[in-house]
């Protein structure tokens, strides 16, 4: 379908694509993969015809229909849901207009033995029979059942679609694409505004549908139900390999592996040569031989091993300062949008360090919640803020707050203080906006580089609790760990909504479910939760079905007292920041243990030894304490 060969991209100077090749053919579901920033999204917009400033040559047949879902879109205001998706029918759209036409003369006419008349109904005909060939008389239900299956109810059709936010514009935008019927599909993050349901539903679609599919995604498990190739960018290069995500990765490393063998054996080879040659070389004899040697040394072809894109973000969140024992407490919060009650008399204690994860499907009223902790939303019922508490927010739609038109480094300056704004390079620098990138526009940054900026945006000003909501989306996989890192080492208070299992887990300890309009705590982390839940994983937790009951269970499965449920939860967290400053102290021995190793002077060092013999007291004493906890977790 479309053939690549040698395309070469410059940006700012230095080469984002170099002679790279691939073909895409009919049945290739492509998981198209790279760091942010990588040029994913920039080589979407070459392939569409998008952008035509690039060295090589693509090459596809005439008349292929090509289609694109872009992180950002435009939007035409004024239509109804339904209208904007009838949008995709074009050809289907002229034929009716034509037809009715048609018809409209046949009624009004009189001359029926006029050979002009008879040419109407001929041409009638074969309209008609070009819009049955076209589906044109079964387009508006299969227009429906595909907005359905995204998310939308029959409720909304009418709809215009001015009323809905952006994600949900998003959903219209991909239901065009998938009514369009093209050769070849193109989309960028297309799950990062789906719910569980509707993410389900596409990838059933995509696994049937016949043409050719390439997919920027940075979820892993879309990626490995839907996809059949993988192709990486990495430092300019492209790693093409027939495998979905997760066998990739493993392949990737394998040849890896060979490659750093092979290497080092040629090496041995290559330095045997060349003892040889200098041994040969002082002998007149030998002086033939040397040279044979020299030549064929010449001619090896040196074993390169792939490039790893190893730079990573350095996050790390400081708290500003202690805040009081209790958060936030809350007495039968209930917020309502219209007839519809998101809320119901949600009642909870939030205490200092808690760390939260807000579950469920969306609509269910997590982002709404968290709205109301940082008084973003009007509700009913009481909310108590404690004593020094100082919030940090990111927003699920944070990137969109940024101005386009701004530089990365204006944007950083404009929103910081003078106290904040001599570490702004800094900042920038963590998070891999180094030289000449703190000079680009936002508008340039792709969807995961503009949510690197939101997160770097929100350490120019102190707190002690942080919320987020959906942190993770437009995130490549590994800056996701980086930031998961990161929040396990903050010692404030967490509050994180979120549907991916491998991010949430070891992150919090205690898992808020929403359903119906009521929020459920579970204490213990999400894997803990979904045991409990009886849930195989979060696609569980999100799909529209009840909950069931634990097998052989009489009674509910959380039948504490509140005392007890306060007394464990307190237990949770104790043990908590316990484990957090025991591998803490752990990393600090290990590193002590290896400048011991190649330093064994360090040893009669009498600070240095002190502070080492110090810090195995301190490990022991914590070691004994989290027993303790664990002891009384246990009889509790």
């Amino acid at each position: 379908m479309i053939h690549v060969s040698n395309l070469s991209v410059l940006f700012g100077g230095d080469p984002l694509f170099n002679q790279i090749n691939f073909r895409l053919t009919k049945g290739d579901r492509v998981g198209l993969i790279g760091k942010n920033g990588a040029g994913k999204s920039t080589l979407l917009k070459i392939l569409s015809g998008e952008i035509s400033d690039y060295e090589g040559d693509m090459s596809y047949p005439k008349g292929t229909k090509i289609g694109i879902l872009k992180q950002d879109i435009d939007f035409d205001e004024g239509c109804t849901v339904l209208d904007e998706a009838y949008k995709a029918f074009e050809e289907i759209k002229t034929l009716e207009k034509q037809i009715n036409s048609i018809n409209h003369s046949l009624q009004t006419r009189v001359d029926y033995e006029s050979e002009s008349y008879q040419d109407l109904i001929i041409n009638l005909t074969e309209l008609q029979q070009q819009l049955q060939l076209l589906g044109g008389y079964s387009y508006q239900g299969t227009a429906e059942r595909v907005l359905k299956g995204l998310g939308f109810k029959e409720s909304d059709f009418e709809k215009l679609t001015n009323e809905f936010s952006g994600g949900w514009r998003m959903r219209i935008e991909l239901a065009k694409l998938l009514l369009q019927n093209n050769d070849i599909m193109l989309l960028d993050e297309p799950t990062n505004h789906l719910d569980i349901e509707s993410i389900i539903w596409l990838e059933k679609f995509l696994q049937s549908y016949p043409g050719c599919v390439v997919i920027v995604s940075h979820d892993e498990m879309f990626l490995d139900e839907v996809t059949n190739r993988t192709i990486e960018i990495s430092l300019g290069r492209i790693y093409d390999y027939p495998k979905p995500f997760s066998e990739f990765k493993l392949l990737r490393h394998e040849i890896r592996e060979q490659q750093l063998a092979a290497q080092k054996n040629q090496q041995k080879e290559i330095e045997q040569t060349e003892k040889l040659i200098e041994k040969f070389r002082a002998k007149a004899s030998k002086a033939s031989m040397a040279q044979s040697l020299i030549k064929k040394l010449d001619k090896v072809e040196r074993i390169e091993v792939d490039k790893e894109d190893n730079a990573q973000m350095n996050v790390h969140f400081e708290i500003s300062r202690q805040p009081g024992k209790v958060v936030y407490h809350s007495e039968s919060i209930s917020k309502s949008f219209g007839n519809n009650k998101v809320l119901s008399d949600v009642s909870f204690e939030i205490e200092r360090s808690d760390k939260i994860a807000f579950v469920g499907q969306n609509g269910q009223g997590k982002s709404t919640l968290a709205k109301i902790l940082v008084s973003e939303l009007d509700f009913e019922g009481d909310l108590k803020i404690g004593h020094n508490v100082e919030i940090g927010y990111f927003a699920q739609n944070q990137a969109e707050y940024l101005d386009l038109n701004k530089t990365v480094l204006d944007t950083m300056i404009d929103a910081a203080d003078a106290k904040s704004r001599p570490k702004v390079r800094d900042i920038l620098g963590s998070f891999l906006f180094r030289g000449d990138d703190v000079d680009k526009f936002v508008k340039v940054l792709s969807g995961g580089e503009r949510n690197r900026l939101a997160l770097a945006k929100l350490l120019l000003s102190p707190f002690n609790v942080l919320i987020m909501d959906e942190p993770t989306n437009h995130l490549d996989m590994q800056s996701k760990d980086v930031l998961k890192r990161a929040l396990n080492n903050y010692d404030g208070t967490l509050i994180v909504v979120s549907h991916d299992r491998k991010f949430l887990q070891g992150l919090a300890n205690t898992v808020y479910e929403f359903r119906n309009g009521n929020v459920k705590e579970f204490l213990g982390d999400i894997d803990a939760y979904l045991e409990e839940r009886e849930f195989e994983d979060m696609r569980a937790v999100e799909s529209d079905e009840e909950l069931k009951p634990k097998k052989n269970e009489s009674k509910p499965a959380n039948n504490r007292s509140f005392k007890e449920q306060k007394k464990l939860k307190s237990l949770t967290n104790q043990l908590s920041k316990v484990e957090s400053k025991i591998n803490k102290l752990e990393r600090t021995i290990e590193e002590m243990d290896s400048q011991l190793a190649n330093d064994p002077e360090l040893a009669s060092n009498t600070d240095f030894f002190s502070e080492y013999e110090a810090t195995k007291e301190e490990l022991d004493k914590l070691m004994r304490k989290w027993e303790e906890i664990e002891l009384e977790f246990d009889q509790v």
